[in-house]
């Protein structure tokens, strides 16, 4: 009888590095989150400010993943920040839709200290329904200054899905 061995994801590790891999290969990282009601405005459609939460749960669900934790990123005293996030509201989303969002880099340095991300919710898994940009960095949470991820966040982004036009830019983003 086979079994399934797990690990915990660390940071340089084989199964960690196996999956950077594997993400590269299949160039996707979807999620398919649930709506609740407390999500749905009085004209019965998806409140604007759930879209920007659902590209956030999207984000978080990959750095995770990937073992770039809130407590991996205190240890190494730093975290993410948000220059200029963009939703373009394309359909109408209700509370029985079902929802896909997934996540692609579209631009970045070269030392992923700074880079685009871009979401695309689709609804009933083939209409997109919303994009969302965003332009962010890492910072310094000591320094409070822009800096440069470790290693490991590197590694993370070099394997992370990446947009038909992904492009590497070493001019001011946004």
């Amino acid at each position: 009888m086979g079994g399934v061995i797990l690990t915990k994801l660390v940071p340089g590790g084989l199964a960690y590095t196996a999956i950077l891999l594997y993400l590269a290969a299949m160039n996707a990282f979807t999620r398919y989150p649930e709506l609740r009601w407390a999500d749905i405005d009085p004209n019965l459609h998806l409140r604007h400010s759930v879209y920007y939460d659902l590209g956030a749960y999207s984000r978080i669900e990959f750095l995770n993943e990937q073992g770039i934790t809130t407590e991996f990123m205190h240890k190494h005293g730093f975290g993410p920040i948000i220059f200029r996030e963009e939703c373009v509201f394309k359909r109408e989303i209700r509370l029985a839709d079902k929802l896909s969002i997934n996540l692609q880099l579209v631009k970045s340095y070269r030392d992923f200290s700074r880079w685009t991300m871009q979401h695309q919710i689709f609804k009933d898994n083939e209409i997109v329904a919303a994009i969302i940009t965003l332009d962010g960095a890492w910072i310094d949470v000591v320094k409070r200054k822009l800096a440069t991820p470790p290693r490991e966040v590197c590694d993370t982004f070099e394997h992370m899905p990446r947009s038909e036009a992904f492009e590497w830019t070493e001019k001011k983003i946004n």
